[in-house]
């Protein structure tokens, strides 16, 4: 018991170890559990369902609702055990009705889109999703997800209002900046060339230890070097020059320091800049 409260204190999943536990020691016991008796429970059902051995998770499950009947978190257990199965359209169902009986209920509405999503359907998961942030609009996580399926379907545009709202809720996390760069570089053109590279920088700013950022910054401005070259625009060309050696120096330093150091640094050497 001990050994369990430790693992759901630090959030360590232990799956195989806690349904060994379970099968040994605790499924003949369970009276004995006392006040840990129906965490303990919560517990071993996700350890079966991570080893995909349903009918623990079902005489867990019961003994829930024994205890508990009508809990819409033993509903949402339920859900969960109907996923795992594949049983999509009845675990909908279930989510459907803890919605119905608490409109506020988060858990449930991601549900939703996270069995949309595993059935393939992700223009039914955007539907979902974009209906849930209407109403919860300062969750970081559902706008991280929007942001992960637009991407999927390639809208980028949708993307990038996802990745910027992001930035209103934490503008301090450099991996918002650095994704917001990425898909900015992705739709490519001059103008989103250069807000790629700004938001580059301010990643980097941030976090100076971001070799993906550093590397991004690298890519970019080695792109608008050429784009600058062809309109004429020295000065822009001049400033990009001088950031981009500065990035290629930076990660020869950084990935120089490393032991295996070798294929980032010898892919920034093959890429050559022109003045």
């Amino acid at each position: 018991m001990e050994q369990l409260r430790q693992w759901r204190e630090s959030n360590e999943r232990k799956s195989e170890e806690i349904i060994e536990i379970w099968e040994k020691s605790l499924c003949n016991n369970i009276d004995k559990l006392a006040n840990d008796k129906h965490l303990i429970l919560e517990q071993v059902i996700y350890a079966a369902l991570d080893c995909h051995m349903y009918r623990v998770a079902t005489v867990c499950l019961l003994m829930l609702s024994n205890d508990f009947p009508g809990s819409l978190r033993v509903m949402k257990l339920k859900a969960t055990l109907l996923e795992a199965k594949e049983k999509y359209d009845e675990a909908l169902a279930v989510l459907d009705t803890i919605i119905k009986t608490d409109e506020t209920n988060t858990g449930a509405r991601k549900r939703r889109v996270a069995i949309l999503k595993a059935q393939g359907l992700i223009p039914e998961a955007i539907k979902e999703l974009v209906d849930y942030l209407k109403k919860f609009m300062s969750d970081v996580e559902g706008w991280q997800e929007l942001c992960s399926l637009y991407l999927q379907v390639q809208d980028y545009s949708r993307a990038v209002y996802c990745a910027e709202e992001l930035l209103i809720h934490q503008p301090h996390n450099h991996l918002h900046h650095q994704r917001l760069a990425e898909i900015r570089y992705t739709m490519g053109g001059l103008e989103n060339m250069e807000l790629a590279k700004t938001y580059y920088c301010h990643a980097l700013k941030l976090n100076p230890e971001n070799t993906r950022a550093l590397l991004g910054l690298f890519l970019v401005t080695n792109n608008l070097l050429s784009q600058y070259k062809s309109s004429g625009n020295s000065a822009k060309r001049k400033e990009t020059f001088r950031l981009c050696q500065w990035a290629q120096a930076r990660t020869a330093q950084r990935t120089a320091k490393e032991s295996a150091a070798p294929p980032l640094d010898q892919m920034m050497l093959n890429l050559a800049i022109t003045d």
